[in-house]
């Protein structure tokens, strides 16, 4: 298992270029960590008004994408850049818990059924709890999905412009209701499929 998330636009130059400008403005690997909460938050609540303001299925959509950016380039600025720090663990983990959350839980309002956001919220936060236990078991993280954390929220993201679409173009918002009903299925999928693998690897092991 991998101890870091594989990304492939961590290879991209526009990644790398706009790293290194971080790096050389000063900005910490932490500070960039917590600059995800604050888009999470206002993009969980432009979700939860956007029944009533379409447009800010639009934003919100925005705003998820702005905390996933934050996720890549925190990282990037620790190891490539090289100015990773003793409490990095920590920023890289406790943020997206509460950015998961208010994402999900915005999109369960935007949906009307509350419930599919705190189900899928509760259950991306196992999937995380599985990741990091398998790696204290010495088993390494285990970042595979079908519904790990990019996923959910490219599913989010796509949800939103749908449901964008769908609100000008029918006045209905079913799309939120299956992208949750997606997400919260897919990640309960992973956090069973990933206790299986840790099983496994264990009795292996014995």
């Amino acid at each position: 298992m991998a101890d870091r998330r594989p990304l492939a636009s961590r290879d991209t130059g526009w990644a790398r270029r706009i790293a290194q400008g971080l790096s050389r403005s000063g900005m910490t690997p932490n500070a960039i960590s917590a600059a995800g909460i604050p888009f999470a938050a206002l993009g969980g609540l432009a979700f939860a008004f956007a029944p009533e303001r379409p447009l800010l299925f639009l934003a919100g959509a925005l705003l998820v994408q702005l905390r996933l950016l934050c996720n890549l380039f925190d990282g990037m600025v620790a190891v490539e850049g090289g100015r990773g720090g003793p409490t990095g663990v920590l920023f890289n983990e406790i943020p997206d818990r509460f950015e998961d959350s208010f994402i999900l839980i915005g999109f369960g309002y935007a949906s009307g059924f509350p419930e599919l956001g705190f189900a899928a919220a509760l259950l991306a936060v196992l999937t995380a709890y599985l990741r990091v236990m398998g790696a204290s078991l010495g088993l390494g993280q285990d970042f595979s999905g079908p519904m790990a954390k990019p996923q959910r929220m490219a599913a989010v993201t796509i949800g939103a412009v749908l449901a964008f679409a769908e609100a000008l173009a029918f006045g209905t918002l079913r799309v939120p209701v299956v992208v949750l009903a997606v997400v919260v299925l897919g990640t309960a999928w992973t956090a069973g499929a990933r206790i299986a693998r840790m099983a496994a690897r264990l009795r292996e092991s014995a």
